[in-house]
């Protein structure tokens, strides 16, 4: 789960709530263990976290897809049970990128590329003093922040982009720079090629061959990037009971693996495996005992068909969800309605509260829960968003109503203590008993009426005084923030910014990436004012907006 700050618009408490151990037959307990036992298996360390695009993954998707064959869901993806996607996993400088200094090989360790450099070989011979009479080709990282101490403002990236830039001004062909270790190489960072290659030098290399300002020294090197790219593969199971409708279930399974994708809450010490026991080793648990739940029911299940989706890319930002939504295995007109689970595996015992997004997304959803038996073991709080924090989004995104399950956050959430063993099956079981009723209980005569709702951020857990009011799209590969959906009434909206959109700058701050828009946030503050330059197919546009 991506994000975990839900907006309770109201809250039915049911009084007097049962002990879970009360009327627990065989097939419950059967059930309940069964859920530990894939939580158990799914958070194990040999899965290394479960991330996505790994053979972490892969392990996670080949039990997923043992547990359908044997429940009998027919396979529904695009490769059997299996729907891949690709996950852009930016660039390496690699093999084909060298140094040399007078004459000298540097060590691929001892150096690095300026992941916006041009690919470009060069030769010179620069004398080292012209960085001392302040012209181009050199810049200590060390000064640069020295110089700008007082400056809380300064951003040293935005600095050497700048320099670089004010080099080439100058006819330098390349920039070398002096590093103190703060920096490394950063292959997912995004925005404009520079007009000259950069590269950074250890202290090692610096010392030995830049101290004596008074020799020049012969540069060779070449820059040259390899694209990287893996494979996320979302897991499809299909109950084909000839039905114009088709329910779909859903779970993330993938989690943060040793926290590389920057996602981790873990902010100290060596990397560790997050195993991502309640998010989501608990949601796929709970989509797989639902399965076989509806699988096995002889009567009223039959008036409709289902999918079983368990995605992967979620804590990427929706990749997998929002892949299947764009190349749907069935109709999207033929969705009645989805049903999300992520993190349903911490029901408190004592207070037994329960979160259920996307309850505005229909008028069906209220009459739908009334006096459900499972209800007296929860007490339910309803949020109406049909946005959020999860992959019910991406299917809100196309009409599709929505509900979204979520026992809430704790302690050890993306960090590498979310284990096997805090989890309440029991608790779970309950919640899936729930929403295989809810199920039972919602017609299938024709498809639920939509209704949008209010919008909620799907973003990362940083706060910001400020919003513009869109929804990021963070499978979009290229250079921008990619507009997956406006808000209304919000400042994007009334600076007329529409879904589709390409935000490439928020005021003076370049907004490259995801991460570069939410820094170009952090700089503005409620009434501010400021311009917003975005592209609608070629052409670009710019408009104010006021927070």
């Amino acid at each position: 789960m991506k994000l975990f700050v839900p907006a309770l618009l109201s809250m039915t408490t049911f009084a007097s709530l049962p002990a879970f151990s009360q009327k627990l037959k065989n097939a419950d307990k059967t059930a309940i263990t069964a859920i530990q036992s894939h939580v158990n298996y799914l958070a194990d360390d040999k899965l290394q976290g479960r991330r996505a695009g790994t053979p972490g993954e892969q392990l996670a998707a080949d039990y997923i897809t043992r547990q359908f064959t044997a429940i009998g869901l027919a396979p529904r993806g695009e490769n059997g049970f299996l729907q891949p996607f690709s996950i852009d996993d930016g660039k390496e400088y690699g093999e084909s990128s060298f140094l040399f200094i007078d004459g000298h090989e540097i060590p691929k360790d001892q150096f690095f590329v300026h992941p916006l450099s041009p690919e470009k070989a060069v030769e010179e011979m620069p004398s080292i003093a012209l960085k001392e009479a302040g012209m181009p080709w050199f810049l200590d990282l060390a000064e640069e922040k020295q110089l700008n101490s007082g400056n809380p403002h300064f951003d040293l990236d935005a600095d050497i982009i700048s320099k670089a830039k004010a080099a080439a001004a100058r006819g330098a062909t390349g920039l070398i720079v002096f590093n103190d270790s703060e920096y490394v190489f950063n292959g997912k960072q995004k925005g404009e090629t520079l007009p000259i290659p950069v590269l950074y030098v250890g202290k090692k290399t610096s010392d030995a061959y830049f101290a004596d300002e008074t020799t020049p020294v012969e540069i060779k090197f070449k820059t040259a990037f390899r694209e990287k790219q893996r494979t996320g593969n979302n897991v499809i199971g299909y109950i084909d009971n000839g039905a114009p409708l088709t329910i779909v279930i859903g779970a993330h399974y993938d989690h943060l693996g040793y926290g590389e994708d920057g996602n981790s809450l873990m902010r100290t010490g060596a990397p560790q495996i997050h195993n991502g026991a309640d998010d989501n080793a608990s949601g796929t648990a709970a989509l797989i005992e639902l399965a076989r739940m509806i699988k096995a029911k002889k009567d009223k299940s039959k008036a409709a068909n289902y999918l079983f989706i368990a995605f992967s890319g979620e804590e990427l930002g929706l990749f997998g969800s929002k892949y299947f939504v764009e190349h749907p295995t069935v109709p999207l007109n033929s969705i009645h309605y989805m049903i999300n689970m992520d993190m349903v595996g911490r029901l408190n015992p004592t207070t037994r509260g329960i979160t259920i997004g996307g309850y505005g997304t229909s008028p069906a959803w209220e009459k739908s829960m009334e006096g459900l038996p499972a209800g007296k073991f929860l007490a339910v709080k309803y949020d109406s968003s049909g946005t959020g924090p999860s992959d019910h989004t991406s299917f809100y995104r196309k009409d599709i109503p929505v509900l979204f399950f979520f026992t809430g956050t704790h302690a050890d959430y993306h960090k590498p203590s979310d284990d096997a063993d805090k989890l309440n099956a029991e608790g779970e079981y309950r919640i899936v008993q729930f929403i295989y009723q809810l199920i039972q209980h919602t017609p299938n005569t024709g498809k639920l009426a939509f209704l949008k709702t209010r919008e909620q951020s799907t973003g990362t857990s940083t706060r910001f005084s400020v919003t513009l009011g869109i929804m990021p799209d963070y499978a979009y590969a290229g250079n921008g923030v990619h507009v997956d959906g406006v808000s209304e009434g919000r400042p994007a909206e009334k600076a007329g910014i529409q879904t589709g959109d390409v935000i490439t700058r928020l005021g003076d701050f370049a907004t490259p990436s995801v991460e570069e828009y939410m820094k170009a946030l952090g700089k503005f503050k409620k009434g501010d004012k400021t311009t917003v330059t975005y592209k609608r197919g070629e052409t670009e546009h710019e408009a104010t907006v006021e927070f």
